[in-house]
């Protein structure tokens, strides 16, 4: 598990044997099996996830109803930053869609790693502007682009997701009801 971590943050950063070490010391391993949260609306989010097995669904309640604003699967980090960076409770809600193996460094010693890994916080820079600049692009996408683009979008960027994402989420996600999508789809696969 802790491979593929090292991995992406040599995808930013050189680590020498004793940072490996320090990075590897500072993240736990954790389960969360499907329909577990990894973070609870009303929660101060306390920790970055590095996932290596499974896929996580971030989403609100708004009045009830469950709005889908993004996932993470496979060699991507899980995190409210909006909670985690001020420590303040969060309004969004992070749950695992499938069972998944997650590396989970606390808010603390993550603190830890960008004081003694050389380029460590030029690492946690690089990490929190990639989650930015997606974010802008999602709130750019959504007030500019129709539901069908959307959906092609989210298709072209992950088109292994489909088939392990069900299609009322992926509806939830594009911005349309679950009746909506299926003609969208219908459009599109003819």
């Amino acid at each position: 598990m802790i491979k593929s971590l090292l991995n992406n943050i040599q995808n930013l950063i050189e680590l020498n044997q004793s940072e490996k070490d320090i990075v590897t010391s500072l993240f736990k391993e954790k389960v969360y099996k499907k329909g577990d949260f990894f973070l609870e609306e009303g929660e101060i989010c306390k920790q970055v996830g590095f996932i290596t097995k499974g896929l996580m669904r971030y989403y609100i309640n708004h009045d009830g109803e469950e709005k889908t604003y993004a996932f993470s699967q496979e060699n991507q980090y899980a995190c409210n930053y909006e909670s985690f960076l001020p420590q303040n409770p969060s309004s969004k809600i992070i749950q695992a869609l499938e069972d998944s193996d997650v590396l989970v460094i606390s808010y603390s010693d993550l603190q830890i790693l960008y004081e003694k890994v050389r380029n460590g916080e030029r690492y946690g820079r690089i990490a929190i502007e990639t989650v930015f600049l997606q974010m802008l692009k999602d709130i750019h996408s959504l007030y500019t682009e129709s539901p069908q683009v959307r959906y092609e979008r989210f298709l072209n960027n992950h088109p292994d997701l489909q088939q392990r994402i069900s299609q009322y989420h992926i509806a939830s996600f594009v911005g349309v009801k679950p009746q909506s999508l299926s003609r969208i789809r219908k459009r599109i696969f003819k």
